[in-house]
């Protein structure tokens, strides 16, 4: 496991191992996220996999926000539906304030992982030991056709909003492909998992690269930074262009902006 821990998230460890060592529905405790895959700071998330047992999983899940409860005080918490994990409960607690995510599965469910989780505790270390061995690693990542199919229609939506003058949407826009297209395509093309725009700064020539793609509320330079994203949208698709190019782009989104 990389990094040192603060003595709030050492502390926050230690009451999550004690709570599931003495109640026997929990069998093990793993850190995924940074805690993993290397990085992992004071200001890191504690990205936590509580392994249940498979009859007290249901039960768990319902008593969630309670077990969060006990590990501190804890300000808020709310699902993870709108990420497509309705197993996560994703925490805040403090003073001081630290986030906590904490992730119900059984050990069934490390049949399928998209990063190997390290283990923080165990009641049978060498049964989890071989279940993460044995279980592959599907790192998760879109392949190139998927970020194809996508980044015309959704620099189009930017582009249209610009030209109405809805500048904040237009931002918005410019912000979203930043997240979802071109920090993944970064990533992804320095050998990197694809997650989003998370410490880009560390790659080469990152900064230089994504700076054009940034606008202030100003029509001007909205305009110039769709014209910047869709250059460098290009220039990352070359080392693994999709099977099928959009026709007539990015020439006619040129011509859409520069038009104006």
């Amino acid at each position: 496991m990389a990094g040192t821990f603060s003595d709030p998230q050492a502390e926050m460890l230690d009451r999550v191992a004690a709570k599931l060592r003495d109640d026997e529905r929990f069998e093990a405790l793993l850190g995924s996220g940074s805690l993993a895959y290397g990085g992992f700071d004071e200001h890191s998330d504690l990205d936590l996999v509580v392994v249940t047992r498979p009859d007290s999983h249901a039960a768990v899940m319902t008593e969630r926000h309670g077990l969060a409860s006990g590990l501190g005080e804890l300000l808020a918490a709310f699902t993870g539906e709108h990420v497509g994990e309705p197993r996560l409960l994703i925490c805040l607690f403090g003073p001081p304030l630290l986030h906590v995510d904490l992730k119900f599965v059984t050990l069934d469910d490390l049949d399928g992982l998209a990063e190997r989780p390290v283990i923080l505790w165990a009641r049978e270390a060498g049964v989890v030991e071989r279940r993460l061995a044995a279980a592959p690693v599907r790192p998760s990542g879109r392949d190139p056709q998927w970020f194809e199919d996508r980044a015309w229609l959704w620099l189009h939506y930017g582009a249209t909003k610009w030209l109405r003058g809805e500048y904040f949407e237009a931002i918005s826009t410019l912000d979203f492909f930043r997240e979802k297209v071109l920090g993944p395509m970064l990533q992804r093309n320095a050998g990197r998992p694809q997650r989003g725009v998370r410490r880009v700064e560390g790659l080469a020539q990152a900064e230089a690269r994504l700076r054009p793609t940034l606008a202030g509320y100003d029509r001007a330079a909205i305009g110039q930074a769709l014209k910047q994203t869709a250059v460098l949208y290009v220039e990352l698709r070359e080392l693994e262009p999709p099977l099928a190019l959009t026709a007539h782009m990015p020439a006619l989104l040129f011509d859409l902006v520069e038009g104006m």
